[in-house]
């Protein structure tokens, strides 16, 4: 919620039940809900990619120009994590209202049995219950030790981006990183160091990737890092940015240890098919070579 209004998106091309709809949220005593109206899936897609201005709530109805039927709720449910969706059936389609429950909509209105203190609670509710579940999936997908997703999380996000990109036909690179001495690091000054290296590595990482991009904590001492619409050709920027957060870090005239990546990279344009899992593997592959490499060059450094 934002300046004391939840902010509900209302998805609706009949304009007379749009204007019922604005009537009976309004409440001069608390003037609680912020009303915007689009007409069609594709323009509420739009609306809700727009992060600067966050929906609490939409209202969605199921017939629209552009989508029909359980469709509409897939599109407009997989174009946000934040808002939760409250769909709006005709009399007669309560069936359709239950299976659009199991697509991700909180809550479903019957269209001409509907009163405002009916409407404001279903709102306020699906708003409620949306948060608390919002609050058991963070928990479980983040990592306790960094902050940062954790595998199950990463793949979750990553797959969601990766079919974004390639709808979009928008290139991608997915990394994947270990961290290289660990062992060593907790063989020498123990675990809880090593837990302090894994967190410090892990907000190096945070800060070098945009808010857009997904990075977690994959393994032990592994992460993983997808950052959208980049080619090929921006590879080295991506690496340049990590060595100098790297050499930042080290620069510490106190550090007892150095941290450094080990890095395999895939690159996947728009026309690249492969689940992310497939992906990963790659990926993981590649930075096994770049260790194996950094192994023959540092013959006799402990790892």
């Amino acid at each position: 919620m934002h300046d004391d209004f939840i902010r509900v998106l209302l998805v609706e091309d009949n304009p007379g039940d749009a204007r019922l709809v604005a009537e009976m949220l309004k409440d001069a005593s608390t003037a609680e809900f912020h009303l915007e109206h689009v007409a069609t899936v594709r323009a509420a897609v739009d609306r809700l990619s727009d992060e600067q201005r966050p929906v609490d709530a939409i209202l969605l109805d199921l017939s629209l120009p552009d989508e029909h039927g359980l469709e509409t709720v897939r599109r407009v449910v997989g174009a946000t994590s934040r808002a939760v969706v409250v769909v709006m059936t005709g009399a007669g389609d309560e069936q359709l209202g239950l299976q659009a429950l199991q697509e991700g909509a909180q809550d479903y209105l019957v269209k001409g049995q509907v009163t405002p203190a009916t409407l404001r609670r279903a709102l306020r509710f699906a708003i409620e219950r949306g948060g608390q579940r919002l609050h058991l999936q963070n928990l479980s997908l983040k990592d306790d030790l960094t902050g940062l997703n954790n595998r199950r999380g990463f793949l979750a996000l990553a797959e969601q981006q990766i079919k974004t990109a390639r709808r979009q036909r928008m290139p991608f690179v997915l990394l994947f990183l270990d961290l290289d001495r660990l062992k060593y690091i907790n063989d020498t000054f123990g675990h809880a160091e090593g837990n302090r290296a894994l967190a410090e590595a892990a907000q190096i990482l945070r800060d070098c990737f945009r808010q857009s991009d997904t990075v977690g904590r994959i393994g032990g001492d592994e992460f993983a890092a997808i950052a959208m619409n980049i080619t090929g050709a921006h590879e080295h920027i991506l690496r340049m940015r990590i060595e100098s957060a790297l050499t930042l870090a080290n620069a510490n005239a106190d550090r007892a240890y150095p941290l450094g990546f080990s890095i395999g990279l895939v690159t996947c344009g728009p026309g690249d098919d492969g689940a992310i899992e497939v992906l990963l593997e790659r990926a993981d592959a590649a930075m096994y070579q770049e260790k194996a490499r950094k192994k023959r060059t540092t013959a006799g450094t402990p790892s």
